[in-house]
């Protein structure tokens, strides 16, 4: 259906935090202390997961999902063009981050090798997006309100340092140094995307986490950390 975005919403057990997930779109999704809050966040964030979809090739059947979104011509929409398939459980953690930390029905459904290829694709498209972003940022992000906050390549080597912890679910196994040098990033994102094909093609799971579960976090962490460098960069100011 086209001017409709699917979404799934994940609501932590004391309702503390509710995440809104784009199923179809690894990576785009928000959370906030209710559900409106959490699909009109994830629909402000629209135009900013644009980018990804272009670097994947996609931009056409994104705008079929969300042109009355993206375009500055058309009116505000609510919340009732964000089609909820989906509400579940969530976990403490759900209440504690605001993050997504359980699995929607769909991110335990099985993938045909075509629906595979599209996540991976959309991934890979995040990591370069998250390259891009790097690339152009200050090296020194604005701090908070009481000068807290972490300098780019804090985060940069944070983002990195999650992902391998994950990659171990799927036997992928390097240290961080590794991927300080562009040659070293490459040879273990291919790797990452290589054990996902191979668990995909066992029909294993990484651990306990769906591998529809694995690509959109992975996707979601990676965005997370390129958009917050983005609203914290120095470059011009």
């Amino acid at each position: 259906m086209t001017n409709t975005l699917c979404v799934t919403v994940e609501s932590g057990p004391k309702g503390k935090k509710v995440v809104a997930v784009a199923p179809d779109w690894p990576g785009l999704e928000r959370g906030a202390k209710t559900e409106a809050l959490a699909i009109e966040r994830l629909r402000t964030y629209i135009p900013r997961y644009l980018p990804v979809a272009k670097l994947a090739g996609m931009e056409a059947a994104f705008a079929s999902a969300t042109d009355r979104f993206t375009d500055s011509s058309a009116p505000d929409s609510s919340a009732t063009n964000m089609d909820v398939v989906e509400r579940y459980p969530g976990t403490g953690s759900t209440d504690f981050w605001g993050i997504s930390f359980a699995f929607s029905s769909i991110d335990q459904q099985p993938m045909s090798d075509e629906e595979l290829e599209r996540e991976l694709t959309l991934m890979r498209a995040c990591w370069t997006f998250f390259d891009e972003v790097r690339a152009r940022v200050s090296a020194e992000m604005r701090r908070g309100p009481r000068g807290g906050g972490r300098d780019r390549d804090r985060i940069v080597q944070h983002t990195w340092a999650a992902e391998l912890d994950w990659a171990k679910g799927i036997g992928v196994v390097m240290p961080l140094e590794t991927l300080l040098s562009a040659e070293g990033l490459q040879e273990y994102r291919n790797a990452y995307c290589s054990a996902i094909q191979s668990f995909h093609a066992q029909a294993k799971m990484a651990r306990k986490w769906p591998l529809r579960y694995l690509i959109r976090h992975t996707a979601f962490h990676t965005l997370d950390h390129a958009w917050e460098m983005e609203d914290k960069d120095l470059t011009g100011k």
